[in-house]
């Protein structure tokens, strides 16, 4: 996504890594550029909002929409258990959201018109069920709909410490064959306003889901590979550097600015500039360097989330709501893990339902806990759901189920939401909404609504052209 500066054949990245980095002394091996504007807003029903998503689309009969009364090759393997919700019924192996089931609704109704995996993350990463003019399954594209969490960089208010609106963790939604996913990025806002990406997950292009211990292979099952760490941001100075002569570097370097041409030209750049000052906000903010300092956490608190990717994710994303970002979005498994085509009964048995279980519980859980629940919406859900018929991609593959964009179920805790409530549901083989249906518009108007953005906003693409940001209302039912 570096562009080069209309004035300089310099990327973008080279400029925010010899500014940022360079001339500052920085020690942060994890910087991203960001933009944030301000806005008139609303009182927001919640602070901040969690987005929990799981890239290859998990599958409703297997969670929270089974049909233990079709036919065998609708139902599947896995058996319903009851929940604290009165005629509430999930998967067996969601026992952790099982028991705290007053303290969460569904959505069984989410629909939208692509089964196919790139138009899907773009569908629900943006909320738009339009595809934008020119879309590219390979590749982003300065056309595409701003995601989600760069509308929320751009219209929430800018803070006075410069932390960014939104954060995007642990990495970058990337397929195996190398090739970003769009629907992530700033797109028609342009590229200023991408979200602040963490990237804190290494590139694993041959294995999925929560390593170490829930690491595996569609195929193969479980997996091991010791290169893979979870490094979380240093958030520090170089020995002898101390934050005032930060500022001191920076003062030094906007008097440079004035004087030197290219660099008043390279000022001109607002991502790089924006950068700088997020860098010594971040640094001079204890609250996020605690957030970001896992060995500083309970040894309890770790093991109830989970001391794998998920837990260590979810945990650091309430860590960082709690220190002022208003909007994190958590995607919970790489290069489409939840791509269930092939032993989807096995793999989601032992590798990917027990530590999301076990992660999203936990930070219901703690929030719930800390009085800050009612003041943080949590989202979670993919780019769709799963087909109603189970077959076999091939004659020795174990079987799953192929891709389903015309109904999924979401998760919704917090953020004034009520627990234990079921908006809309679907046929008897679990295929298509009969009642309630919910659009990515109105799944995203929640979003909105639940941060204070009014529905009068609009927002702009780099062309200047004004652009609605409610298409559809907030989900109703669920307050």
């Amino acid at each position: 996504m570096s562009l080069p500066h209309p004035a300089h054949p310099v990327s973008r990245r080279e400029v925010i890594q010899a500014g940022a980095i360079g001339l500052l002394g920085l020690g942060m091996n994890h910087l991203s550029a960001l933009q944030a504007m301000t806005a008139a807003t609303q009182p927001a029903r919640a602070k901040s909002v969690i987005y929990i998503f799981l890239s290859g689309g998990l599958a409703q009969h297997e969670s929270f929409d089974m049909k233990p009364d079709a036919p065998m090759e609708v139902r599947g393997e896995f058996k319903p258990i009851r929940t604290r919700t009165p005629g509430l019924h999930i998967c067996e192996h969601l026992p952790n959201l099982a028991r705290i089931s007053k303290k969460w609704s569904l959505v069984r109704s989410l629909t939208h018109g692509s089964s196919d995996h790139s138009l899907g993350h773009h569908i629900m990463l943006t909320g738009r069920s339009d595809a934008p003019l020119g879309f590219d399954p390979g590749k982003p594209k300065k056309s595409d709909h701003p995601s989600i969490a760069a509308l929320a960089t751009a219209l929430l208010p800018k803070r006075k410490d410069n932390l960014p609106p939104a954060i995007v963790l642990p990495d970058k939604l990337v397929h195996r064959t190398g090739r970003t996913l769009a629907g992530q990025f700033g797109g028609m806002l342009g590229a200023q306003h991408d979200p602040w990406f963490l990237e804190m997950s290494p590139y694993h292009p041959e294995h999925y889901g929560a390593y170490p211990k829930y690491l595996f292979h569609h195929e193969r099952g479980f997996e091991t590979d010791d290169t893979l760490k979870f490094q979380a941001p240093h958030l520090s100075l170089p020995q002898g550097l101390t934050l005032d002569r930060v500022l001191d570097r920076v003062s030094l370097r906007n008097a440079l600015e004035k004087q030197t041409e290219d660099l008043t030209v390279l000022a001109g750049d607002e991502a790089f500039d924006s950068t700088r000052q997020a860098a010594i906000g971040l640094l001079s903010n204890r609250k996020v360097h605690d957030a970001f300092s896992l060995e500083k956490v309970d040894p309890k608190l770790l093991d109830r989330y989970g001391r794998h990717s998920f837990g260590w994710s979810l945990l650091m994303a309430k860590n960082l709501v709690q220190s002022g970002v208003r909007m994190v979005q958590v995607n919970l498994g790489n290069n489409e893990s939840w791509d269930t085509h092939q032993a989807a009964w096995k793999n989601l048995k032992n590798f990917l339902l027990p530590p999301m279980d076990q992660a999203v519980s936990a930070l219901i859980e703690d929030l719930d806990a800390s009085g800050q629940l009612d003041e943080t919406l949590i989202v979670m859900g993919g780019e769709f759901g799963r087909t109603p018929k189970i077959k076999s991609i091939s004659a020795t593959a174990l079987p799953g189920r192929d891709h389903w964009g015309h109904a999924q179920s979401i998760l919704l805790a917090g953020g004034g939401i009520k627990g234990g409530r079921v908006i809309g549901e679907t046929d008897k083989l679990g295929g298509y909404p009969v009642s309630d249906a919910q659009t990515p518009e109105n799944f995203a108007a929640t979003i909105y609504e639940a941060l204070g953005l009014p529905r009068e906003t609009i927002w702009k693409d780099f062309t200047g052209r004004p652009h609605t940001l409610y298409m559809g209302s907030p989900i109703g039912g669920l307050t």
